[in-house]
């Protein structure tokens, strides 16, 4: 899997959320890892993403859309609701 980002917004999610984005590739290959659709920041041009899973600290979520072959990374912080979402559904599988 192909991962890219742009470095300001890498920088400044660094800065609100204490991540970077050399990180988040393994909530990708997490067996639990949740993909759910961001239908209030997607378009029709380009739909977004989140990617929900654990990254060895903690529940992750990642926003990301897909760009030719590679998975555009457009934010990623330790979010409460998200945390939620895939711990309900780890208890199901």
């Amino acid at each position: 899997m192909i991962f890219e980002s742009d470095p300001e917004k890498e920088a400044a999610n660094v800065e609100k959320h204490g991540v970077d984005f050399s990180t988040v590739g393994i909530v990708f290959v997490d067996p639990h890892c949740l993909i759910v659709a961001n239908e209030e920041h997607s378009t029709p041009d380009e739909p977004r993403f989140y990617a929900i899973g654990w990254d060895g600290r903690g529940v992750l979520t990642v926003r990301f859309t897909r760009r030719d072959d590679a998975v555009r990374i457009i934010g990623a912080g330790y979010w409460r609701k998200q945390r939620r979402a895939y711990e309900n559904n780890k208890t199901k599988s």
